[in-house]
């Protein structure tokens, strides 16, 4: 049991690889809790059911422990408010969808998709920002039950009040005011049965006795559509707490478009856990200068809520480095540098699997590091010279690479047979022999010509990696169209 009775939760979805995003939101609550004596619990978001997989829901609870986090209720673990995953509380929800129905707070909407993209096209032609027009608003109760009785499909939207707005207080923002026109009739329940976020988030929130909800300032403009279920339900709200998103040096939202986003791709670069929870948590705490080397105790004896800063958080990749170098020779003994280092090797079988595709192409163990060195490698080196003895022009390598870049982001499997089927996938649809569409890939992979065996090579670097080394050749390989 709590000390404080405070109680915070981490809700990823498990629709892509786990986000440093993720790791910043998820050490707030951690520390926000140990602060308090309170509970810090996790649990997965997959109401998504296109895009949710257990794939990455299983590389969601991976990176979260590699962070050095700990939670006291999950999936993982259980706990006495479970389930602690969304799509095994689907029955959960239905009955709560059906008492805002009977109170009318909110309405069947039996609109198509095809009729709401229309809408949404013409309110963004006319200059309006694209929201519900209300359409089945005051359809009678007869008209819909002769529609559902017809099997026609629906959803559950909210009522919204027309006039006024909602005000509240942000633990970040202080009083924040939204109008109530500016907030759409948000969908509840889908016609699938299952409940959007907005549904079962504010539901599970109050099942799970959650205090405190702290999360990006991305969803503050949810806030109001959140506090009326809160009202429409009769329920105490939690204090909500909205943290600036981490941001780029420009400024720019932090995004995998733009810069390595996954926590798998620091884990594989041999970044520490304790750097990378030590540089997150420098963004919630006041410190003079040389006192920045912290455990995450220490973080939690100097984390201090009420003095978090609006301003964004500036994702520093140099800052990040100096931490974790100093991490490596001033927190680790030598015993434990050298453990460190064969465990990162060992990482997801990276080095043993390295050694048996380099067996068959080798005279000697010299020639390992130059063989199979790009696999352990932070920066495999790409320049134009990388790409100089291959027989496509730069345009074609640079559309080889940016068809493959975008293919492999669609994948839900990352194995050595998806990955194969997608090469070959890609060679069929833009009409090139498969030898011409992998030279470019092995040097964007290796930084050579020559290397090990392609489709095995990508599947042992993981997603993240050959994502960000992609995007490196497709830059480079940019930067040669038309100097050919």
């Amino acid at each position: 049991m709590t000390t404080s009775g405070v109680r915070v939760r981490i809700a990823p979805s498990p629709t892509g690889e786990p986000h440093v995003g993720t790791a910043y939101i998820a050490l707030f609550n951690y520390l926000f809790a140990k602060k308090h004596g309170g509970e810090f619990i996790l649990r997965i978001e997959d109401t998504d059911a296109t895009r949710s997989t257990r794939e990455y829901e299983e590389k969601v609870l991976e990176a979260l422990k590699w962070t050095g986090l700990t939670w006291s209720e999950g999936p993982d673990v259980g706990g006495p408010y479970g389930p602690y995953r969304q799509s095994d509380r689907k029955d959960m929800y239905q009955p709560f969808a059906d008492e805002l129905l009977e109170k009318g707070h909110a309405f069947r909407c039996f609109c198509t998709a095809e009729r709401l993209t229309e809408m949404r096209e013409a309110q963004r032609a006319a200059g309006k920002p694209p929201k519900y027009d209300g359409l089945c608003l005051h359809l009678k109760a007869e008209e819909v039950t002769s529609r559902m009785a017809s099997g026609e499909a629906s959803v559950v939207r909210m009522k919204i009040p027309t006039e006024g707005s909602c005000d509240f207080t942000d633990g970040v923002y202080g009083d924040v005011s939204i109008p109530w026109d500016s907030v759409d009739m948000q969908v509840l329940m889908k016609a699938d049965g299952m409940p959007t976020y907005h549904m079962a988030n504010v539901i599970d929130d109050h099942l799970m006795k959650i205090t405190h909800v702290a999360r990006g300032e991305e969803w503050l403009a949810s806030v109001p559509k959140h506090i009326l279920l809160y009202r429409y339900f009769g329920w105490e709200q939690p204090t909500f707490m909205h943290l600036s998103l981490m941001r780029n040096a420009d400024k720019s939202k932090l995004s995998k478009r733009k810069n390595p986003t996954s926590i798998s791709y620091y884990s594989a670069l041999g970044y520490l856990p304790e750097a990378l929870m030590n540089f997150l948590g420098l963004f919630f705490i006041q410190i003079g200068e040389g006192e920045e080397l912290l455990t995450m105790d220490e973080l939690a004896g100097k984390f201090d809520p009420e003095a978090l800063s609006k301003a964004g958080a500036i994702f520093d990749i140099q800052k990040l480095d100096w931490l974790n170098g100093r991490w490596l020779r001033e927190k680790l003994t030598q015993d434990e540098f050298i453990a460190r280092t064969l465990e990162w090797a060992m990482e997801n079988a990276r080095l043993t699997e390295g050694l048996k595709l380099s067996q068959s192409r080798i005279s000697k163990l010299g020639d390992l590091p130059n063989l199979a060195g790009f696999l352990l490698s932070s920066d495999v080196g790409l320049t134009p010279a990388s790409f100089a003895g291959l027989k496509s022009k730069p345009e074609e390598m640079h559309e080889i690479l940016t068809t493959v870049a975008a293919d492999l982001e669609k994948m839900p499997d990352w194995t050595l047979e998806s990955i194969e089927q997608e090469l070959r996938d890609v060679a069929e649809r833009t009409g090139k022999k498969l030898r011409v569409v992998t030279p470019p890939l092995f040097v964007a992979m290796s930084g050579s010509s020559r290397s090990l065996p392609l489709f095995d090579s990508m599947a042992v670097l993981g997603r993240s990696v050959v994502r960000q080394r992609l995007k490196v050749a497709i830059a480079v390989a940019a930067s040669m169209v038309g100097t050919a």
